[in-house]
């Protein structure tokens, strides 16, 4: 699933390409996302023009000129693909690849701008979905108004989190990952965060030291600017028939990386692998306390 890094790059290349241009028509291929799309309320799209693009959490917000936004979850699989003027066919992240043949039959919704330029949102599960808020209840959407900081805002710092864990059971992989703690964070950069800052993810909260909650609040920050920079760099790029040219390759220290030796220069234990509530968590049993 995409998550905070990804959705922030879609979100900035999509501003590149996309705002100010006026939709000229929608075309629903397949509807039938998490929540079907409404017919009525995306054909109203047609004549408006996408002023702003924001990002909350793993959410994208399309603001409109006139009195509704369009609110995007990508789910598992969503995707947003960029048509030129020319037919050149551009991704908007780096967590995918272009495949012209297979792309087709699962693009969902395509959006027309003048001059043949295309918006298509692709969705293979078809977990994400695309709904439409009024602009002055926006605030109220479920979808939005339990979520806790940013992670990168200034909200989100050492007194925040530690009275956000004080006195609570879970285990840290399961409040860091929990929305309403810190938004936009998922099970990848999890495991990260608590990988660099020497954390076991089965600890419970409520036995974390101040110096622990001080390094999760630190490697929150620089992983995620980090892994923004790193694929934002590529937006430029982010184009070519095999899909390759541009493409990201995300160096993980934990992630993925079951029974391989730990980077930690003075470590030389095997990276292991639990789950914990269904997810994959991958720590070292040395680094890791």
């Amino acid at each position: 699933m995409p998550e905070l890094p990804e959705v922030e790059v879609v979100k900035r290349s999509l501003e590149r390409k996309i705002l100010h241009l006026a939709i000229k028509k929608v075309t629903i291929n397949d509807g039938n996302l998490r929540y079907k799309i409404n017919k009525k309320e995306i054909l109203n799209l047609i004549g408006r023009k996408f002023i702003e693009i924001k990002r909350r959490s793993k959410f994208l917000i399309f603001k409109l000129n006139k009195d509704f936004h369009m609110l995007v979850h990508l789910g598992m699989t969503g995707k947003f693909f960029y048509i030129d003027r020319k037919k050149k066919k551009f991704k908007t992240s780096f967590y995918y690849d272009l495949n012209y043949k297979k792309d087709q039959k699962h693009d969902r919704v395509i959006f027309y701008f003048s001059n043949d330029q295309k918006l298509i949102y692709n969705d293979i599960r078809k977990f994400g979905f695309i709904k439409f808020v009024k602009k002055k209840k926006f605030l109220e959407n479920i979808h939005l108004r339990n979520l806790g900081p940013e992670p990168l805002e200034k909200k989100y710092n050492f007194l925040y989190l530690k009275k956000y864990m004080n006195g609570r059971k879970r285990n840290v992989k399961n409040t860091l990952m929990d929305q309403r703690c810190v938004s936009g964070l998922g099970n990848i950069y999890v495991n990260e965060i608590l990988f660099f800052s020497g954390i076991n993810p089965k600890r419970k909260v409520k036995n974390l030291n101040d110096s622990e909650i001080s390094r999760i609040i630190k490697n929150t920050k620089k992983i995620l600017k980090n892994s923004i920079k790193l694929g934002g760099s590529s937006i430029k790029d982010f184009y070519s028939d095999d899909g390759k040219k541009g493409e990201f390759q995300q160096l993980f220290a934990v992630y993925g990386r079951k029974g391989e030796i730990c980077s930690n220069t003075d470590c030389k234990k095997k990276i292991s692998k639990i789950v914990i509530s269904n997810r994959a968590s991958f720590y070292c049993r040395r680094c890791q306390k």
